[in-house]
This record gives C-alpha cells, structure tokens and sequence, in this order.
C-alpha cells in the first residue's frame, strides 16, 4: 500500500511540542517534507547525538525552546504563530525516571497537557489537537489478548499513570468544551493516540532497550536486559507517526467523526519478549552479546499489547514493516549516521516506508 498525503499538510502551520525529542523529530521532518510551516516547541536536546541535532532540524523549522509547564510562554507561541494543528509528544517519557522524580513527571505530563489544552481552547485558528499518551495507560491485567480503547485506564508506576490521567483530562477537555455534537460551534477536535514500544534511529534515551544496546554494541561491550521474558508491543517510529499523520488528515477531512481515542500498535507478529527483541538486534548488528541483570527491578508489566481494530477499520490504518524489517531499518540507521547526512537517513526510510 501506497501512502499518499496529497498536498493536505502543505503550507498548513503546524506545532509539534517535543519536536527535539526522538519521535518528535521524526515527525518535524516528515511534516517538512510534506511542505507543512512547522513550529516547535520544546526544551533543548539532552546530547549532541540526538535525532534533532544531527538532521539539523533547527535550520528546516521554526525551532523554539520552552517549557510545556510555562503556560504564559506556550500561550505566545499560539498568540503569534496560530497553529491550525497541533501535535503534542512534550513529555517525560520514561518510566524508571518517573520513579525517582514523580512529581516532575505528573508536572510535565498533565499540567503540561492542561496548558495545552487550555491554548488550544483560547486560540480560534487552531483546530485539531493529536495528543500523544502511549500504551502503558491502560489498568494492565496482564491479559493475553490486546487492550481497546474502551478498556479502564490505570498505570502502576508514576510515568504510566500520569498517562492516564493525560487520558482523562482530553476526554473531560472533549466533553466540556469540544464535544462533537457542538463542532458546529467550536470547530475543534481533540484525540489521542495511544502507540507501542516505539523504536528506530535516532532514539538516545536512558533506560530504553534499543539505545542501551547500540551504546554497548558501539562500544564494544556486552548488552545488559532485564525482564528478558517481558512481552512488548515493538514497531518502528514511523508507523504510529502515519497513524498520527492519518488521523490528522481524516480530521480535516471529515471533522469531529474522528474525535477520541487511537491505538496505533503493532501486528501480532510485533508482541514479542525483551531478549528476543535483543536476539534479533545482534543478529542484525552482526556481533555482539548480551547478559541478564539479576538485581531486583522495580516494577514493569510483563505482558502488553493493544487492539488496533479501530485505527485499522476506520482509519485503513495497518502496521507494514514486520518486526524483521523494522530491525533491519533500525540497524542500518544507527550504522550509517556516522558517516552519512541523519536527515537524509530519515528522509529516505520515510520515503521507503511510502512507497509500501
């Protein structure tokens, strides 16, 4: 299957906020080559190996650094640039780090939102909110089959929870001053989407499989796991940014009909354990080793998925690379961005992932 967005997002003034993080540079450059005025908003890049610097995003976007926690600041930005879609992926992101700093990440994660939500409510021009949450909102129960959107929301460590609570205030935000049945009124629409264990080149957070392992694949040491049999619901970077991207189009296409809540997921064949992932990673790599943390770890779910029926029935959203393939692409980016230019390494994957 082909991807073809037209010209739906050119010239249209989009704000992504966390565009200097890992997916939020992801989608800057894929809105970019879209042709869409982008705006980001967002703190700045942890390294200097980050996604956002090497591509040299800052030089392609409208690069301005805050703090989602500063309402007055985020409140200029909507004041003077009016985005007519809005994009938000500014979060804490980690789960071990919300354990250690939770007031920080319940601040961030939905007094954040709120600002958001509240620019977004003040702000005439704009007209579709996509907030970013992520699989780990939902009450796990450890169930073999996948979560749907309609499952309870919940979240046992900090990080998961705030997600939740992120959850909940869009849906009382939707009710209260968006609803569907008032679009006529308002002319706004506001939706989440939910995604898995994203990965891809580019990504250099702590605590994170994947960079974990290219660090100590590049140095030459051994990769360290834990919770090896942990089932997680893998997928490229690229495959909930176009369900995003998609949701977004089908919005400004047919209105509040896709207002709410999205999973965007990986097929069957994604929902695999810790070691395994790390298994075909080295292979890819073509050497390495790995070895098993034995301490206690603080708590992590052992088994996650989502039910994408709905993104799939209503949006014709599907994954398209298989867990293979999204390795390999992974791989071959983190190979490469030594010595070739990172935003034509995303260019050209983006443009792959395309043509089907």
């Amino acid at each position: 299957m082909t991807i073809n967005f037209a010209d739906i997002f050119k010239d249209r003034t989009v704000l992504v906020t966390g565009h200097t993080g890992f997916k939020g540079a992801w989608l800057s450059i894929w809105l970019h080559m879209l042709g869409a005025k982008v705006i980001g908003y967002s703190l700045d890049p942890v390294t200097k190996k980050d996604l956002f610097v090497l591509s040299g995003l800052e030089d392609k976007v409208i690069d301005l650094r805050g703090d989602i926690r500063d309402r007055h600041e985020l409140e200029k930005v909507f004041k003077r640039y009016r985005p007519e879609i809005v994009f938000h992926l500014a979060a804490q992101p980690l789960v071990n780090y919300s354990y250690n700093n939770p007031k920080e990440t319940y601040d961030v994660n939905v007094m954040g939102t709120m600002n958001l939500l509240e620019a977004i409510r003040k702000t005439e021009e704009t007209k579709i909110g996509i907030v970013i949450t992520t699989d780990k909102c939902y009450e796990n129960k450890e169930w073999v089959w996948g979560y749907r959107e309609n499952d309870p929301l919940g979240g046992y460590d900090p990080y998961s929870s705030s997600k939740a609570c992120c959850e909940l205030l869009v849906a009382s935000y939707r009710n209260s001053y968006f609803h569907e049945s008032r679009f006529q009124e308002h002319g706004k629409v506001i939706s989440t989407g939910r995604a898995g264990n994203v990965i891809g080149g580019g990504d250099w957070a702590e605590n994170r499989l994947i960079p974990d392992s290219v660090k100590a694949l590049e140095t030459g040491k051994s990769i360290v796991i834990r919770s090896p049999q942990s089932i997680r619901p893998w997928q490229h970077v690229l495959e909930p940014l176009y369900g995003y991207l998609l949701l977004a189009s089908q919005i400004l296409l047919h209105g509040p009909a896709f207002s709410g809540a999205w999973n965007f997921g990986p097929g069957e064949n994604g929902n695999i354990p810790v070691e395994e992932m790390v298994k075909l990673l080295v292979e890819a790599w073509g050497e390495g080793s790995w070895v098993i943390n034995q301490e206690e770890n603080v708590h992590e779910a052992k088994l996650l998925s989502l039910d994408i029926s709905k993104a799939n029935h209503l949006l014709k959203w599907t994954p398209k690379w298989s867990v293979q393939e999204t390795i390999d692409k992974t791989v071959s980016w983190y190979k490469a961005y030594h010595h070739d230019d990172a935003f034509d390494l995303c260019k050209h994957q983006i443009e792959e992932y395309c043509r089907g």
